[in-house]
């Protein structure tokens, strides 16, 4: 086993936590007397931690044998999302058919936690996928379409087409997150998702949706605002999150000002989520 470390500024602890919520092999270690933390990685393979290694810096060693098993955990509990979606870190033919089983009426949706980019754990991507269920039963039977802006995991767009969408788009900078979100496409049988490499703040909006999502920093909503406002339909939906409690108040009027009304705003723990229309 492999172990990905680097040590980061304490002001970077929330953006490292969302990065890898739901991530068992994740640990944050803050050094006593310093404005600094360890962030670390457990991987089985070492080609996995250097990928993470090549995204973020970072030193990679490998983890000495008796540590093995106590860095072998079991998958993250499931996220039950409203009476829809099951959200598990399982990605065996014959566990996801056994859920299957134990939860009728549920979606299953497999998102192992191997990279960690949005398993449906951490507050912000979780009270989306909750948002997107009610979006999804007001538009049931109508070809609604989602896009997806800072995709990660793919787990928003996965969760659209599940219920319903007739087709989703996503997006994200990272190529390795693109990379494992295409894995998880794969995986769950996904075929009306397209998701492609793009910079949010560089992309130019081709057609308007009938649902937007943005799970993305509050200093990147605040630029991509009015793209997003082009991007949506006139009667379309808005779904944002990524935004920290003391942030919210300038984030939320920076989408004010490129026309969005907010209808609905959920605080939970330190994290902000919005659902708003173009006004």
């Amino acid at each position: 086993m492999f172990v990905w470390s680097k040590l980061s500024g304490n002001t970077w602890v929330d953006a490292w936590e969302e990065r890898f919520a739901g991530d068992p092999r994740f640990v944050i270690t803050r050094i006593p007397g310093r404005h600094t933390v360890r962030v670390e990685v457990y991987c089985e393979k070492k080609k996995e931690a250097e990928e993470i290694q090549s995204h973020f810096g970072g030193v990679v060693r490998e983890v000495k044998a008796r540590n093995w098993a106590a860095m072998n955990p079991d998958p993250p509990v499931p996220v039950k999302v409203r009476d829809r979606l099951l959200i598990v870190g399982d990605k065996e033919r014959t566990k996801l058919a056994a859920l299957g089983r134990e939860h009728p009426g549920r979606q299953i949706i497999s998102i192992p936690p191997d990279m960690a980019f949005g398993t449906g754990h951490h507050e912000t991507t979780s009270t989306v996928l909750r948002m997107l269920v009610d979006i999804a039963e007001e538009r049931e039977g109508t070809p609604w379409t989602m896009l997806d802006l800072g995709t990660g995991s793919g787990v928003l767009a996965i969760a659209a087409e599940r219920l319903g969408a007739a087709k989703a788009w996503g997006c994200d900078f990272d190529e390795l997150a693109i990379k494992v979100a295409l894995q998880n496409l794969k995986r769950n049988r996904t075929k009306k998702v397209t998701l492609e490499v793009a910079d949010v703040l560089k992309w130019k909006p081709k057609e308007k949706w009938d649902c937007v999502a943005a799970n993305l920093f509050h200093d990147v909503l605040e630029e991509a605002f009015p793209k997003m406002a082009r991007a949506i339909k006139k009667k379309g939906t808005l779904l944002i999150s990524g935004i920290l409690k003391t942030q919210a108040d300038g984030c939320l009027n920076a989408g004010r000002k490129a026309g969005f009304v907010f209808e609905e705003i959920v605080t939970r723990g330190k994290w902000v989520t919005a659902q708003g229309r173009l006004g």
